[in-house]
């Protein structure tokens, strides 16, 4: 085997005894374990079979620091640190990482929407000032416009009232080729008309069943659907409802009804845990973001998009030979300058 093949990077146990040669490594950690990553290993440092053990444990891992959840399992927001960052200090940490995945962010982009076989949609959901705007802008600042369409769902008009739910949701869906971001989506139609009692357990529970066969459908039509809840602290909350009457600059950002669904706190973690719980599935998961620092928050997101894109395995449009025969023209009226 050439000593010159190297992996990207290699994810180990800590008291694993592997000969790394001087190579450098770096400690990350999850809610469960510390590893080590080793980057850029020579592939000779290991043989097949530790190879094979570590990309299960980096796809583990991976899934598990992105804050995905297990489908089925039950749900406890109490189990995540809206404050938690993973052991990264700052930014600066992270900066050129960030600025890598925003350039591999947008060249996969570009190949989604060439290829024009897939679509992706990200469903963006939060308690109110958990910061799905700003994300949407950081996290798709990079990409080519053209490629892409933000939708935020706001009360329903009478027409979007007289269909089903799922209506107006369906008729903003990416076409092939596009990435769509929803700031809040449908699944408002199981949480704030649940808390204010609008449709009962029962029915909010069946909305959750068709919400998934509307998803399988989506997946079914190429699209990928991927959504994320930004998770932060009730304090974190306060803070930021006082800076937005605070500052005149930023009194737009505030609707009066905020402070008014601030008093459901506890119902909508409730029922967001329900959510989470029976909706999360393996073809299209949920990722449970800590957002209480804006940049983990998304730093953590851009990690998502880009590892989404990654795994839809995208490529360049098939070549058209035919085009060829166009050339002779084109470099008879070159050479004549």
């Amino acid at each position: 085997m050439s000593k010159d093949l190297k992996l990207n990077f290699l994810i180990v146990e800590p008291e694993e005894n592997f000969v790394t040669r001087g190579i450098p490594s770096r400690k990350i950690a999850n809610k469960d374990h510390t590893y080590e990553i080793f980057d850029n290993v020579p592939i000779w440092v290991y043989d097949v079979d530790k190879i094979i053990t570590s990309i299960e444990k980096e796809r583990a891992f991976m899934s598990d620091s992105l804050g995905m959840l297990t489908p089925g399992k039950k749900v406890s927001l109490k189990e995540w640190d809206p404050k938690d960052t993973k052991n990264i200090k700052n930014k600066e940490e992270i900066r050129q990482e960030t600025d890598q995945l925003k350039e591999r962010f947008a060249e996969l982009q570009s190949k989604l929407f060439t290829e024009k076989k897939q679509a992706v949609l990200f469903v963006f959901q939060g308690m109110d000032c958990s910061g799905k705007d700003g994300v949407i802008k950081q996290v798709f600042s990079n990409l080519n416009p053209a490629g892409v369409t933000v939708h935020s769902f706001k009360s329903p008009t009478t027409e979007e009232l007289s269909h089903d739910f799922l209506w107006r949701a369906h008729s903003v869906t990416p076409g092939r080729g596009y990435i769509a971001a929803f700031n809040r989506s449908y699944y408002e139609d199981v949480l704030i008309t649940r808390v204010h009692g609008q449709v009962s357990d029962k029915q909010a529970k069946r909305n959750i069943k068709h919400i998934k066969h509307f998803e399988q459908l989506l997946l079914d039509s190429g699209v990928k659907v991927v959504k994320i809840f930004l998770h932060i602290s009730k304090q974190f909350q306060l803070e930021k409802l006082i800076d937005r009457i605070e500052k005149p600059r930023k009194n737009w950002k505030l609707d009066p009804s905020d402070l008014q669904e601030r008093k459901f706190w506890k119902q909508y973690t409730q029922y967001y845990e329900e959510v989470l719980e029976l909706s999360a599935t393996k073809q299209a998961p949920w990722y449970v973001v800590p957002s209480d620092n804006r940049w983990y928050r998304d730093y953590t997101v851009l990690r998502i998009a880009v590892q989404t894109l990654e795994e839809m395995k995208l490529s360049d449009p098939d070549p058209r030979p035919e085009l060829k025969a166009l050339l002779p023209e084109l470099y008879k009226e070159r050479d004549k300058k």
